[in-house]
């Protein structure tokens, strides 16, 4: 590969920012001292081709033929973007290429194809040939055709296994570098605060600790397969009023300190991230865009983070447009630049040639372009970009065997998907097969949830965000609706289908058709739930979201009819977010709750239906019994649980967080705790003994809740501290012991600082948050301990005898 100024690779290698044998960081303050103001600002900046657009061998772009978006609604931004030539927006060098793979139906080849062709174009047109680096989302998977699906965000929540999603994390990276993507945008780290919020679906649930576990297990496994891991939204987007997209945050610092920061610190300290994407929200009037207190003081000074932070997609011209806290684009790449933004996504607007004009004129300080380009510029060494063997299609020979959606994908979507599946409640008709039942000979399946496998997946998977462009394409992988599913799980029944409703809407012509099949079944499996789509086009998903919890259209109301036919009704809530089911578990025969489980999702939830599969899933989530059940999260002061009469609404929840019942039966007893006092910088151990008393091997979830008897501030009555899941035969018992550093009991005191507060606790383990036999007490003494960086984030849970537990923070086997 030749420069535009002449020099091969093999006379490049003399230059020190190409010398793989010097330090990183010597290279990078080479390059930088290298590259004018107009290419170190160049590197600040993104191209999304492909968004609306599709682009002529040169680069060129033309206006897609309906003028609509590919997958988002953002015309009045676009429209300044969109227009830009390859070649001229990579003539002072690029920093990033958007979804090469993400944006249009195409093939790991042609999409490989497609990156040799764009990197060629950035190398051609820029002075000093400087790679662009090609970023991916992957939420569900890698976000492109044909790829496997795995289970939506939600669901990795439901499996409390860390091991397994870091498992899931490193296979979706290797999948991505081998066709020259260098960075996914996941994971999702915000904390559901309210279930009325679209993208509940893309969140791990309600906890800070069970989200920062599984999101820094993810990291990790993406990282490992040489993947760059970007944390989102960061912070404070899932707290938006009412619930509605991109609404205000009503946010004090010491909430946003306690329940929304854990997660991202997390993931920086313990899984290894190494790039940021900032919210659109603002929080307490303060866009996260331009806070530098939150992507500056916090994140770099107190938590030592040294990686990117990347914009949300069109979050700069946002200042502007939306949050009105800008004059115009311009001076908002100002601000999100001085605030600690280093690279715009997906387009440059805010981050254009404008910035060296005004460090010209004295307005803005070159080491603020110099900051962010050093720390994309050091990103690009570490994956080798600018290495003198690098080549475009070096970067994309892997894609040559790379099967993505092959069996090992395909096994380890199914294992997500089979851990995932909660049983709320087995009632008198699971497991189908077994436990002393008759086989039903004739089961009705009926629902708008049960032939159409769109709904197993959630909005940021390639079926639901792309495709819908492209109609008569398919999903793209194989994907067994749930009727497909249960006919070849149970071959010696009769089974009928039957729609009933649409996901949406408020048509009942298919009641009468769904009620009959119900009448001449022995059983009915009614499947609701959720469609997932994009900006209203689902009932979940970015832009989606609810009034109330209802279930959507008129799903409830066929389910009442459902049952008042006499036959037993199995409702099975395919889901994004959780749906109140109050009025529903009186007459249902049993329930369970499937969080989009992805394209194996059909045989997962057959398999719990039939019992082939145990079922291990635990709520991330509270069930709500009533629609307007707010607040939606376990983790209240005294003030936000029931007030026994001082209001006439009772928040308890119809299924508490961490519920998940089974086909056998465990006990939590014996509980040990090491002191009786312990010092506010030490740790102490809480052991219990967990027993299968039941006549199946099956998985329980252990988890551990503290309450903080009196504190400076209101603390929840109940928060985990740690879990871990323990597999036992029939009739074995084990062992779980929780260590617990002080450093876990840390909260945000009156003054703002983190503290650790000598006083009371209270210990709880069990099952759930609402099933808990063990109590104990013991003693925080010593000093009041402010805590920052350094401080021990992570319980660690040792398993023994006779069973497994997994891994979900640190290096050390059986951490929780």
């Amino acid at each position: 590969m030749t420069a535009l100024d002449g020099t091969s690779a093999a006379d490049r290698i003399l230059r020190p920012w190409q010398d793989p044998a010097l330090p990183v960081a010597d290279r990078v303050e080479a390059l930088l001292g290298e590259l004018t103001l107009e290419e170190k600002v160049g590197q600040l900046g993104s191209r999304w081709i492909g968004n609306d657009m599709r682009a002529d061998q040169d680069g060129e772009s033309e206006e897609a033929a309906d003028g609509t978006a590919n997958v988002a609604p953002m015309q009045d931004v676009f429209a300044a973007s969109g227009t830009v030539p390859l070649r001229d927006a990579a003539r002072h060098g690029l920093g990033h290429l958007t979804r090469v793979f993400g944006s249009v139906p195409i093939s790991a080849a042609e999409g490989a194809a497609e990156v040799v062709r764009l990197q060629s174009e950035v190398v051609k047109h820029s002075r000093l040939g400087i790679p662009a680096l090609v970023h991916e989302e992957c939420l569900t998977g890698f976000t492109t055709y044909g790829a496997t699906i795995y289970p939506a965000a939600i669901a990795w929540g439901a499996t409390f296994d860390p091991e397994l999603v870091e498992r899931m994390a490193a296979a979706i990276g290797r999948d991505m570098r081998a066709v020259g993507v260098h960075q996914g945008l996941s994971p999702v780290l915000d904390v559901v605060r309210d279930y009325r919020w679209g993208r509940v679906e893309e969140t791990m649930g309600e906890d800070p600790y069970l989200v920062a576990m599984l999101g820094a297990a993810y990291v990790r496994g993406l990282e490992k397969a040489g993947v760059i891991a970007t944390l989102k939204h960061f912070a404070g987007y899932s707290a938006s009023r009412a619930a509605r997209n991109h609404g205000p945050v009503p946010m004090g610092r010491r909430e946003l300190m306690d329940m929304i920061l854990p997660t991202f610190e997390t993931a920086i300290v313990e899984g290894g991230a190494r790039s940021v994407m900032n919210s659109y929200s603002d929080v307490d009037g303060v866009p996260a865009a331009a806070d530098p207190w939150l992507l500056t003081e916090l994140l770099r000074d107190e938590w030592g983070f040294t990686g990117t932070v990347v914009s949300d997609y069109w979050a700069i011209p946002f200042l502007t447009t939306m949050h009105q806290v800008a004059a115009d684009t311009e001076d908002a790449g100002v601000l999100a630049l001085t605030a600690g933004i280093d690279v715009e996504l997906p387009d440059t607007l805010g981050f254009g040639q404008h910035l060296a004009e005004r460090v010209r004129r004295g307005e803005l300080p070159e080491s603020l372009v110099d900051r962010a380009a050093r720390r994309l510029l050091t990103q690009k060494v570490e994956l080798g970009l600018l290495d003198p063997d690098w080549t475009p299609e070096k970067s994309v020979a892997g894609a040559r065997d790379v099967d993505l959606d092959s069996p090992d994908n395909r096994a380890l979507a199914r294992e997500l998907a089979e851990r995932s599946i909660v049983l709320l409640d087995a009632g008198t008709a699971l497991p189908l097969l077994g436990e002393g039942r008759p086989e039903p000979r004739r089961v009705a399946v009926v629902g708008p949830c049960a032939d159409d496998p769109h709904t197993f997946m959630g909005c940021y998977a390639f079926p639901n965000h792309v495709l819908p462009r492209h109609p008569g394409l398919g999903l793209g992988v194989d994907a067994p609706s749930l009727l497909d599913a249960l006919r070849a799980e149970l071959p010696g029944a009769e089974i009928t289908h039957e729609q009933g409703c649409g996901v949406r809407g408020d048509d009942r012509s298919g009641f009468a058709a769904a009620l009959q099949a119900a009448r001449e079944a022995d059983l009915c499996v009614a499947v609701v739930g959720d469609l997932a789509g994009m900006f209203g086009l689902g009932t979940s998903g970015e832009g989606c979201d609810a009034e109330d919890l209802r279930l959507p259209g008129v799903q409830e109301d066929l389910l009442t009819e459902l049952a008042a036919t006499g036959t037993p009704v199995v409702v099975v809530v395919v889901s994004g977010r959780p749906y109140a089911l109050g009025a529903v578990s009186g007459t249902a025969a049993a329930l369970v709750q499937a969080f989009m489980p992805g394209e194996e999702g059909g045989a997962a939830i057959a398999g719990v239906l039939s019992g082939r599969v145990q079922p291990s899933g635990k709520l991330p989530v509270q069930v709500p019994r009533g629609p307007g059940g707010q607040p939606g999260t376990y983790l209240q002061p005294p003030l936000g649980s029931n007030s026994h009469g001082i209001s006439n609404l009772d928040p308890t929840p119809l299924f508490p967080f961490g519920h998940g019942a089974s086909y056998t039966t465990f006990s939590i007893d014996d509980l040990r705790i090491s002191d009786a006092e312990v010092p506010t910088d030490g740790e102490f151990s809480v052991s219990v003994r967990v027993s299968n008393t039941g006549g199946r091997a099956g998985e329980e979830v252990v988890q551990l809740y503290l309450h903080d008897v009196v504190a400076q501030v209101t603390r929840p009555v109940l928060q985990l501290t740690g879990f871990t899941r323990v597999r036992l035969e029939p009739g074995e018992s084990a062992r779980a012991t929780f260590t617990v550093p002080a450093d876990r009991t840390a909260f945000t005191g009156r003054d703002l600082r983190r503290v650790v507060e000598p006083g009371d606790l209270e210990v709880f383990v069990g099952a759930s948050a609402s099933d808990l036999p063990c109590r104990g007490d013991l003693r925080l003494t010593g000093p009041l301990r402010h805590v920052g960086q350094g401080r021990r984030l992570v319980t660690r849970v040792d398993v023994e005898p006779g069973s497994s537990a997994t891994s979900p923070g640190g290096t050390d086997a059986g951490t929780s």
